[in-house]
Protein backbone atom coordinates (compact mmCIF):
# COMPACT_ATOMS: atom_id res chain seq x y z
CA UNK A 1 0.00 0.00 0.00
CA UNK A 2 1.67 3.08 -0.82
CA UNK A 3 2.20 5.75 2.10
CA UNK A 4 0.97 9.27 2.12
CA UNK A 5 2.79 11.77 4.68
CA UNK A 6 0.42 14.81 6.09
CA UNK A 7 1.41 17.89 6.84
CA UNK A 8 3.56 18.79 9.44
CA UNK A 9 1.04 20.37 12.34
CA UNK A 10 1.20 24.50 12.17
CA UNK A 11 3.11 26.52 14.75
CA UNK A 12 0.88 28.45 16.93
CA UNK A 13 2.27 31.49 15.23
CA UNK A 14 0.46 30.28 11.64
CA UNK A 15 -2.75 29.72 13.32
CA UNK A 16 -2.42 33.17 14.34
CA UNK A 17 -2.00 34.44 11.41
CA UNK A 18 -4.79 32.32 10.30
CA UNK A 19 -7.08 33.36 12.88
CA UNK A 20 -6.20 36.72 11.88
CA UNK A 21 -7.01 37.07 8.55
CA UNK A 22 -3.77 35.76 7.02
CA UNK A 23 -3.63 32.91 4.33
CA UNK A 24 -3.89 29.33 5.24
CA UNK A 25 -1.44 26.73 3.95
CA UNK A 26 -3.71 24.50 1.64
CA UNK A 27 -4.52 21.08 3.74
CA UNK A 28 -4.35 17.61 2.02
CA UNK A 29 -7.10 15.74 2.23
CA UNK A 30 -4.91 12.96 4.31
CA UNK A 31 -4.25 15.63 6.61
CA UNK A 32 -7.64 16.66 6.97
CA UNK A 33 -9.51 13.24 7.83
CA UNK A 34 -6.07 12.59 10.34
CA UNK A 35 -6.80 16.22 11.62
CA UNK A 36 -10.58 15.46 12.17
CA UNK A 37 -9.94 12.26 14.38
CA UNK A 38 -7.26 13.89 16.55
CA UNK A 39 -9.84 17.09 17.16
CA UNK A 40 -12.25 13.90 17.86
CA UNK A 41 -10.01 12.18 20.39
CA UNK A 42 -9.71 14.92 22.37
CA UNK A 43 -13.21 16.11 22.47
CA UNK A 44 -13.56 12.47 23.55
CA UNK A 45 -10.81 13.46 26.44
CA UNK A 46 -13.03 16.96 27.10
CA UNK A 47 -16.37 15.49 26.99
CA UNK A 48 -16.12 11.46 28.17
CA UNK A 49 -20.01 10.70 29.09
CA UNK A 50 -21.81 12.79 26.20
CA UNK A 51 -25.73 11.99 26.19
CA UNK A 52 -28.75 12.86 24.73
CA UNK A 53 -29.95 16.09 26.62
CA UNK A 54 -33.43 15.76 25.77
CA UNK A 55 -35.25 13.12 28.32
CA UNK A 56 -36.89 10.02 27.01
CA UNK A 57 -37.26 6.55 28.05
CA UNK A 58 -38.82 5.21 24.46
CA UNK A 59 -38.41 5.97 20.84
CA UNK A 60 -41.89 7.36 20.42
CA UNK A 61 -40.89 9.81 23.76
CA UNK A 62 -37.32 10.93 21.91
CA UNK A 63 -39.22 11.42 18.18
CA UNK A 64 -41.86 13.39 20.41
CA UNK A 65 -39.12 15.72 21.78
CA UNK A 66 -36.86 16.09 19.38
CA UNK A 67 -39.84 17.47 17.46
CA UNK A 68 -40.44 19.70 20.14
CA UNK A 69 -37.18 21.03 20.50
CA UNK A 70 -37.57 22.75 17.08
CA UNK A 71 -36.13 26.25 17.71
CA UNK A 72 -36.99 25.97 21.86
CA UNK A 73 -34.32 25.10 24.44
CA UNK A 74 -34.21 20.99 24.93
CA UNK A 75 -34.99 22.71 29.39
CA UNK A 76 -37.81 23.78 28.18
CA UNK A 77 -38.80 21.01 25.97
CA UNK A 78 -37.98 18.24 29.39
CA UNK A 79 -39.76 20.82 31.43
CA UNK A 80 -42.94 19.81 29.48
CA UNK A 81 -42.60 16.32 28.28
CA UNK A 82 -43.38 14.36 31.75
CA UNK A 83 -46.75 15.59 31.57
CA UNK A 84 -46.86 15.02 27.80
CA UNK A 85 -45.78 11.79 27.93
CA UNK A 86 -48.18 10.71 31.12
CA UNK A 87 -51.21 11.86 29.03
CA UNK A 88 -50.03 11.02 25.91
CA UNK A 89 -47.92 7.38 25.73
CA UNK A 90 -48.90 5.88 22.77
CA UNK A 91 -48.82 6.28 19.07
CA UNK A 92 -52.76 5.97 19.42
CA UNK A 93 -53.18 9.12 21.73
CA UNK A 94 -51.32 11.76 19.36
CA UNK A 95 -53.53 10.51 16.65
CA UNK A 96 -56.38 10.73 18.17
CA UNK A 97 -55.52 13.59 20.48
CA UNK A 98 -58.10 16.72 20.54
CA UNK A 99 -56.01 19.26 19.05
CA UNK A 100 -56.76 22.12 21.85
CA UNK A 101 -56.20 19.90 24.88
CA UNK A 102 -52.60 18.91 23.15
CA UNK A 103 -51.38 22.43 21.76
CA UNK A 104 -51.62 23.89 25.68
CA UNK A 105 -49.78 20.74 26.77
CA UNK A 106 -46.61 21.91 24.52
CA UNK A 107 -47.66 25.60 23.94
CA UNK A 108 -44.54 26.51 25.84
CA UNK A 109 -42.31 25.39 23.53
CA UNK A 110 -43.42 28.17 20.69
CA UNK A 111 -44.97 26.97 17.42
CA UNK A 112 -47.36 25.03 19.20
CA UNK A 113 -49.80 24.70 16.23
CA UNK A 114 -47.63 23.54 13.90
CA UNK A 115 -45.67 20.92 16.30
CA UNK A 116 -49.14 19.62 17.55
CA UNK A 117 -49.79 18.89 14.10
CA UNK A 118 -46.55 16.74 13.56
CA UNK A 119 -47.30 15.01 16.40
CA UNK A 120 -50.90 14.35 15.44
CA UNK A 121 -49.75 13.34 12.22
CA UNK A 122 -46.89 11.58 13.68
CA UNK A 123 -49.36 9.52 15.65
CA UNK A 124 -51.57 8.60 12.73
CA UNK A 125 -48.57 7.37 10.55
CA UNK A 126 -47.36 5.49 12.53
CA UNK A 127 -50.64 3.73 12.92
CA UNK A 128 -51.20 3.48 9.80
CA UNK A 129 -47.59 2.28 8.18
CA UNK A 130 -46.15 0.90 11.10
CA UNK A 131 -47.79 -0.86 13.55
CA UNK A 132 -47.80 2.20 16.20
CA UNK A 133 -43.86 1.95 16.66
CA UNK A 134 -40.99 4.01 15.73
CA UNK A 135 -39.15 2.40 12.55
CA UNK A 136 -35.50 1.72 12.48
CA UNK A 137 -34.66 2.47 9.09
CA UNK A 138 -33.73 6.15 7.79
CA UNK A 139 -35.84 6.35 5.00
CA UNK A 140 -38.77 4.95 6.66
CA UNK A 141 -38.16 7.78 9.91
CA UNK A 142 -37.70 10.88 6.94
CA UNK A 143 -40.99 9.89 5.67
CA UNK A 144 -42.81 10.86 9.16
CA UNK A 145 -44.34 14.27 10.04
CA UNK A 146 -42.52 16.33 11.79
CA UNK A 147 -39.29 14.57 10.98
CA UNK A 148 -35.81 15.32 8.27
CA UNK A 149 -32.30 13.53 8.77
CA UNK A 150 -31.90 15.54 11.59
CA UNK A 151 -34.44 14.00 13.82
CA UNK A 152 -34.23 10.87 11.72
CA UNK A 153 -30.58 10.62 12.73
CA UNK A 154 -31.31 11.80 16.61
CA UNK A 155 -33.81 8.97 17.51
CA UNK A 156 -31.41 6.56 15.48
CA UNK A 157 -28.25 7.31 17.52
CA UNK A 158 -29.59 7.59 20.76
CA UNK A 159 -33.07 5.25 20.43
CA UNK A 160 -31.70 2.25 18.30
CA UNK A 161 -27.96 2.69 18.44
CA UNK A 162 -27.53 3.68 15.16
CA UNK A 163 -24.78 5.61 13.58
CA UNK A 164 -25.70 9.05 12.92
CA UNK A 165 -24.46 12.23 12.49
CA UNK A 166 -26.75 15.11 13.80
CA UNK A 167 -26.09 18.18 12.05
CA UNK A 168 -27.61 21.08 14.42
CA UNK A 169 -26.71 24.83 14.62
CA UNK A 170 -24.18 24.21 16.81
CA UNK A 171 -22.45 21.49 14.88
CA UNK A 172 -22.76 23.31 11.42
CA UNK A 173 -20.88 26.45 13.04
CA UNK A 174 -18.05 24.61 14.37
CA UNK A 175 -17.57 22.08 11.61
CA UNK A 176 -17.70 25.23 9.45
CA UNK A 177 -14.63 27.09 12.51
CA UNK A 178 -13.05 23.79 11.73
CA UNK A 179 -12.95 24.06 8.00
CA UNK A 180 -13.95 20.71 8.09
CA UNK A 181 -16.21 21.37 5.01
CA UNK A 182 -17.29 24.28 3.27
CA UNK A 183 -20.84 22.76 2.62
CA UNK A 184 -23.56 25.23 4.02
CA UNK A 185 -26.87 22.34 3.45
CA UNK A 186 -27.29 20.13 6.12
CA UNK A 187 -27.31 16.78 4.57
CA UNK A 188 -24.03 17.72 2.31
CA UNK A 189 -22.05 18.18 5.69
CA UNK A 190 -23.46 15.18 7.37
CA UNK A 191 -22.00 13.62 4.15
CA UNK A 192 -18.76 15.24 4.20
CA UNK A 193 -18.22 15.28 8.04
CA UNK A 194 -19.27 11.26 8.06
CA UNK A 195 -16.53 10.62 5.47
CA UNK A 196 -13.97 12.17 7.79
CA UNK A 197 -14.78 9.88 11.05
CA UNK A 198 -15.19 6.45 11.68
CA UNK A 199 -18.67 5.59 11.11
CA UNK A 200 -18.78 3.61 14.96
CA UNK A 201 -18.22 7.38 15.85
CA UNK A 202 -20.87 9.22 14.25
CA UNK A 203 -23.52 9.55 17.29
CA UNK A 204 -20.98 10.76 19.95
CA UNK A 205 -19.00 12.77 17.67
CA UNK A 206 -22.52 14.36 17.25
CA UNK A 207 -23.23 15.02 20.80
CA UNK A 208 -19.20 15.80 21.56
CA UNK A 209 -19.52 18.54 18.59
CA UNK A 210 -23.09 19.81 20.33
CA UNK A 211 -21.55 19.50 24.11
CA UNK A 212 -18.36 21.95 22.78
CA UNK A 213 -20.78 24.38 20.72
CA UNK A 214 -22.76 25.09 24.45
CA UNK A 215 -20.54 25.03 26.70
CA UNK A 216 -16.86 26.41 25.20
CA UNK A 217 -17.19 27.15 21.56
CA UNK A 218 -20.04 29.79 21.79
CA UNK A 219 -21.35 31.53 18.33
CA UNK A 220 -19.85 35.02 19.33
CA UNK A 221 -17.61 34.70 21.54
CA UNK A 222 -15.72 31.08 21.95
CA UNK A 223 -13.42 30.88 24.99
CA UNK A 224 -10.19 30.37 22.60
CA UNK A 225 -8.00 30.58 25.71
CA UNK A 226 -8.56 27.52 27.38
CA UNK A 227 -9.62 25.89 24.39
CA UNK A 228 -8.56 21.50 23.93
CA UNK A 229 -9.03 22.05 20.46
CA UNK A 230 -6.53 25.17 19.75
CA UNK A 231 -3.81 23.83 18.29
CA UNK A 232 -6.07 22.00 15.71
CA UNK A 233 -8.35 24.69 15.14
CA UNK A 234 -7.90 26.93 12.36
CA UNK A 235 -10.45 29.53 13.46
CA UNK A 236 -8.10 29.82 17.01
CA UNK A 237 -7.99 33.64 18.27
CA UNK A 238 -11.91 34.98 17.28
CA UNK A 239 -12.65 34.75 20.87
CA UNK A 240 -10.50 35.49 23.37
CA UNK A 241 -7.13 33.90 24.12
CA UNK A 242 -6.24 35.17 27.14
CA UNK A 243 -7.08 32.07 29.60
CA UNK A 244 -8.25 33.79 32.34
CA UNK A 245 -11.10 35.63 29.95
CA UNK A 246 -11.56 32.52 27.78
CA UNK A 247 -11.82 30.75 31.66
CA UNK A 248 -15.10 32.55 32.30
CA UNK A 249 -16.88 31.64 29.08
CA UNK A 250 -17.04 28.64 30.25
CA UNK A 251 -20.14 26.89 31.11
CA UNK A 252 -21.69 23.83 32.23
CA UNK A 253 -21.34 20.99 34.80
CA UNK A 254 -17.79 20.06 32.33
CA UNK A 255 -16.22 23.13 33.58
CA UNK A 256 -13.54 22.49 36.14
CA UNK A 257 -12.85 19.07 34.15
CA UNK A 258 -12.38 21.31 31.03
CA UNK A 259 -10.34 23.95 32.99
CA UNK A 260 -8.01 21.63 34.08
CA UNK A 261 -7.38 19.94 30.92
CA UNK A 262 -6.66 23.48 29.59
CA UNK A 263 -4.01 23.70 32.45
CA UNK A 264 -6.07 26.19 34.88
Amino acid sequence: MEQVHATPSESPDVRRRCASGGERPPESRLALVRRARRMNRRLAEAFPHVYCELDFTTPLELAVATILSAQCTDVRVNQVTPALFARYPDARAYAEADRAELEEYIRSTGFYRNKANSLIGLGQALLERFDGEVPRRLEDLVTLPGFGRKTANVVLGNAFGIPGITVDTHFQRLVHRWKWTGETDPVKIEHAVGALVERKEWTLLSHRVIFHGRRVCHARKPACGICVLAKDCPSYGIGPTDPVTAAALVKGPETEHLLELAGR
